[in-house]
C-alpha cells in the first residue's frame, strides 16, 4: 500500500523511478481521455471527462508519494504517447479499443498502488468497454462488410493466383485470372451483402410492433394476462411479462407498450447500400494485393514471393485491426488471419501443381 512521502514505503532510487513512470502514465492517460472528449459530444463527452478527472486523482497519489522528488514532468510510456497521438488524429473507437486493454492491465501487480486504485482501473475498463461497444454498434454493419470483404479478397485471390501458378500458367494468364477474380469476387460480395442486409432489415421491420397497435392498446378489451402473452411471445419471462402488462393497462408505461428491451436495432445492421459499397471496395482492395507484382511486370519466383509477402502483411493488418476493435489481442488475431490465408493458398497451390502434373 502506498503512503505519503514520510510514512510510505522505502524510497529507493528504483522505486522513485517507478513512481515517476506511474505518474507520467497517469498524466498521459488523462490527456488521452481529454483528447477523446474534445472529439465527442453529449453524454459520451461527459463520461470521458470524468475518466480524465479520475486519472488525475490517481496521478495525485504518485505526486504525494514522490513529494519533493517529483522532478520535472516526464512523458509517459511510448504506448500511452501513441494513444494520445491517435486520439488527436483518428476516430475515438479505435483508441478506446486500445484503452480498454490498457485499463484492464493497470496496477494488477503494483504493490505501491492502493487496492482502491486497482479497483478503479477495473471499473474504468468496463466503462471504456461500454463506450467502445456504442461505437462498434454504430459501425457494425459497414465495418463487418469492410473487414470480411478485405479478408475474403486477400485469401480468395492469393489462393486463385497461386493455384494457377501451380498449374504452370504464364504471367499474363496469372494477371488476367487475378483481375477477373477481383472483379467477379467484388461484385459477388457486394450483391451478397446487399441482399443479406436488406433481408435482415426487412425481418426486423416485420417483427416490430405496428404504431396503430400501440395507440389502440388502451381501448383493447383484454386483461393483464392476455396482454402478458404478447410480451411472453416476444421473449420476456412470465414474471416480467405480467409486470409490464399491468403497468401498461394502468397507464404507467415503462417504454413503448409492445416493445421489448434487447430487441435488435436496425441501426446496428447498417444500410444495404453502405454494406454493399464497403464490401465491394474492400474486397477489390484486398484482391488487388496479390496481383500487384504482376501488374508491375515482375515475373517468375520473384513475383510469387512478393505477392505472398504483401498478402501476408495485409492479412496480419486486417487481423490486427479486428483484434483492436474487438478488444482482443491484435497479435493473436493477426497470426490467426495469416495462418488461415497460408493454409488456403497452400492447398490451392498444391491442387494446381497436382492438376498440372496429371494433365501433362
Amino acid at each position: 500500500m502506498g503512503g505519503d512521502a514520510r510514512s510510505g514505503p522505502v524510497r529507493s532510487p528504483a522505486r522513485i523511478r517507478r513512481w515517476r513512470r506511474m505518474l507520467a502514465d497517469e498524466r498521459e492517460e488523462a490527456r488521452v481521455y481529454r483528447e477523446l472528449a474534445s472529439r465527442s459530444t453529449g453524454e459520451e463527452r461527459d463520461i470521458l471527462l470524468a475518466l480524465a478527472d479520475a486519472e488525475s486523482r490517481h496521478a495525485a497519489h504518485w505526486e504525494r508519494l514522490l513529494g519533493a522528488e517529483v522532478g520535472q514532468p516526464r512523458r509517459g510510456r511510448p504506448k500511452m504517447r501513441l494513444l494520445a497521438s491517435l486520439a488527436r488524429r483518428f476516430g475515438w473507437l479505435f483508441v478506446l479499443a486500445l484503452m480498454q486493454q490498457a485499463e484492464s492491465q493497470r496496477y494488477a501487480s503494483v504493490s505501491d498502488a492502493p487496492a482502491s486504485m486497482a479497483a478503479d482501473e477495473r471499473i474504468h475498463s468496463e466503462v471504456v468497454r461500454a463506450l467502445a461497444a456504442r461505437g462498434r454498434s454504430r459501425l457494425s454493419g459497414t465495418l463487418r462488410a469492410a473487414v470480411f470483404g478485405a479478408n475474403d479478397g486477400l485469401v480468395s485471390n492469393v489462393s486463385l493466383v497461386l493455384g494457377v501458378i501451380g498449374g504452370g500458367a504464364s504471367s499474363q494468364t496469372v494477371l488476367l485470372t487475378g483481375l477477373s477474380g477481383l472483379l467477379a469476387g467484388a461484385l459477388s460480395m457486394a450483391a451478397g451483402e446487399y441482399v443479406s442486409v436488406s433481408s435482415q432489415r426487412e425481418l426486423l421491420a416485420a417483427v416490430a410492433p405496428e404504431e396503430a397497435v400501440e395507440t389502440a392498446l388502451p381501448q383493447l378489451d383484454v386483461d393483464a394476462n392476455e396482454l402478458a402473452l404478447v410480451y411472453r411471445a416476444r421473449g420476456m419471462s412470465a414474471e416480467e411479462a405480467e409486470r409490464r402488462a399491468r403497468a401498461v393497462l394502468q397507464e404507467q408505461p415503462v417504454g413503448p407498450a409492445l416493445g421489448v428491451p434487447g430487441t435488435a436495432d436496425s441501426d446496428v445492421v447498417g444500410t444495404a447500400i453502405g454494406a454493399a459499397t464497403a464490401s465491394f471496395a474492400f474486397f477489390a482492395g484486398g484482391a488487388l494485393v496479390p496481383v500487384l507484382p504482376f501488374i508491375f511486370g515482375v515475373q517468375g519466383l520473384t513475383a510469387v514471393v512478393v505477392a505472398c509477402v504483401l498478402t501476408g502483411a495485409a492479412l496480419m493488418l486486417t487481423g490486427g485491426t479486428v483484434g483492436v476493435l474487438s478488444g482482443a489481442s491484435p497479435l493473436r488475431r493477426a497470426l490467426r488471419q495469416l495462418a488461415i490465408g497460408v493454409a488456403a493458398a497452400t492447398v490451392t497451390f498444391l491442387l494446381g501443381l497436382g492438376l498440372e502434373t496429371v494433365l501433362h
